[in-house]
């Protein structure tokens, strides 16, 4: 083939499916895309990760790129955010949308459940945003139909299943992030089964009484905390002019207590908004140590761009929950080892450790003194699923052929490793069930190991939880046990 520009070798592989042209590039720009990623990472193979991954964006992407399009910048470009994705992926992964796993659907087990899950629903949903709670309430409270629903938001059946599904998940979530393992359908049949309960006949008269003098008639601690509750819906409406970056009108009630608020969300020079400065701006900073609430709530920042290897490492975060931080700053690598022994209500924060020695210790200790919470690490009687052999010689798991680590990127029909420890499928496994899996398999030495499943149309790029059960038993021969097992835990509770 002769010598081509690049937007022409990429129109014919766009039009033609030309591999070769495709391969020009490759070989052309490789070195490009795997320097900048590794200057990125400092890792090697996860460098290789990722040079993979932004040569099958450009592939994906071929025939979307104008004719005006610098190739070189462009991948240049791909590669920084792709390599910011790569690191937020290492630290969040714990946090991909997925269905918990549940040993069973019996109404033993849902009225088991739904005594952990009564008494935080309210918190759970104070988390969903306007729309998403009332879509809840609407489908679950009121018991109207999907067609209802929709015609509620003025918009399709349709429209109001996804909405509904969506709060659920965010649900679910939050529950997770309180040790309690659910379903989304779990959740739906709780919430309509127990959520509304008979009112004593005589209090709607009362209260409609009182409501029609405007609660003149009423005591002391009522108005009081009726006071207390409408500063809170003006706080409520006032944070939501922040977010939305709109100008607040305040009441000379909630000035103050509004105020207060804004001026803790003023940025530091360490909370910028550019995810992909983060590296740099904590690299130069000062030796500090701050845990704030996030500039930037609702939102998906969630950056860290050093990993806790140890005590002395630099870190940083943003809009961070709490179990994220708690699990950075005490090396918990999954939230679902993570126990609150007390309630704590949920946040977001932003947060910077950069002292040249003892950063973690630090941060703990910032922890400790200012959210006034105690963390310890104890051995705790947990439910777990056991990672067992039931079958040899099965398709998927075989001893591995490479003499190094191979990144395989994530794709949205398989997950494989290879040259990998069974530790690598069983932090997998609990990532995307939700709870912690063990690996009791005996299974020692490296491994090739495939997953593969259905590609979905949409939704995301793993099966749910039954299905990948059955996955891992039919194309790995293991099976994943419920038991209830000795674990070490980090157990959270509020100081005394």
């Amino acid at each position: 083939m002769q010598e081509l520009d690049d937007i022409e070798l990429l129109r014919r592989y766009a039009k033609e499916g030309s591999e070769e042209a495709f391969a020009r590039l490759a070989t052309r720009y490789v070195n490009l895309v795997y320097s900048a990623a590794l200057r990125k990472i400092a890792n090697p193979h996860a460098a290789e990760e990722i040079t993979q991954a932004v040569f099958i964006i450009l592939a994906r992407k071929a025939d979307r790129l104008s004719k005006g399009t610098i190739l070189s910048a462009w991948l240049y470009q791909a590669t920084r955010l792709t390599a910011a994705s790569f690191l937020r992926t290492e630290i969040r992964r714990a946090h991909r949308e997925q269905e918990a796993y549940m040993q069973s659907s019996s109404d033993e087990t849902e009225s088991n459940e739904w005594s952990q899950i009564g008494p935080l629903l309210e918190d759970a949903m104070g988390q969903l945003g306007d729309s998403d709670r009332a879509a809840v309430v609407l489908r679950f409270f009121e018991k109207k139909s999907f067609q209802e629903v929709g015609a509620a938001f003025g918009s399709s059946e349709n429209a109001a299943k996804k909405r509904v599904a969506r709060a659920l998940d965010k649900l679910r979530k939050f529950l997770a992030r309180r040790g309690i393992v659910s379903t989304s359908e779990m959740i739906a049949r709780g919430i309509s089964a127990h959520s509304i309960h008979s009112a004593p006949v005589a209090l709607a008269k009362s209260v409609a009484a009182a409501a029609i003098t405007k609660g003149a008639a009423t005591g002391g601690s009522t108005i009081t905390l009726i006071k207390g509750a409408l500063r809170l819906m003006s706080w409520t409406k006032a944070k939501t002019a922040i977010v939305a970056g709109l100008g607040l009108l305040l009441t000379a009630g909630t000035a103050t207590i509004a105020v207060k608020e804004i001026e803790k969300r003023t940025a530091f020079q360490w909370q910028v908004e550019d995810p992909n400065l983060m590296y740099a701006v904590l690299q130069k900073a000062p030796p500090i140590v701050k845990i704030v609430p996030t500039r930037f709530p609702n939102e998906e920042m969630g950056h860290m761009y050093t990993r806790p290897l140890n005590d002395d490492t630099k870190v940083m975060g943003l809009c961070e929950s709490l179990t994220e931080l708690l699990g950075l700053a005490y090396g918990t690598r999954s939230p679902y080892r993570i126990f609150f022994k007390t309630p704590v209500a949920p946040a977001q924060y932003d947060y910077i450790a950069s002292l040249p020695s003892g950063s973690r210790i630090a941060l703990r200790q910032t922890i400790q003194k200012q959210l006034r919470l105690e963390c310890k690490k104890e051995i705790r009687e947990t439910s777990v699923l056991a990672l067992r052999v039931k079958r040899g010689n099965a398709p998927g798991l075989r001893p591995t052929q490479e003499t190094t680590d191979v990144s395989i990127p994530d794709q949205p029909d398989h997950r494989s490793w290879r040259h990998a420890e069974i530790s690598k499928l069983s932090d997998y496994l609990e990532d995307n069930l939700s709870i912690p899996v063990l690996d009791q398999s005996g299974l020692a030495g490296l491994f090739d190991i495939d997953l593969q499943w259905k590609k979905r149309v949409d939704g995301p790029w793993y099966p749910e939880p039954k299905e990948l059960k059955r996955i891992v038993l039919d194309q790995l021969g293991l099976e994943l046990v419920p038991t209830v097992e000795p674990i070490e835990m980090l157990v959270v509770e509020k100081a005394k």
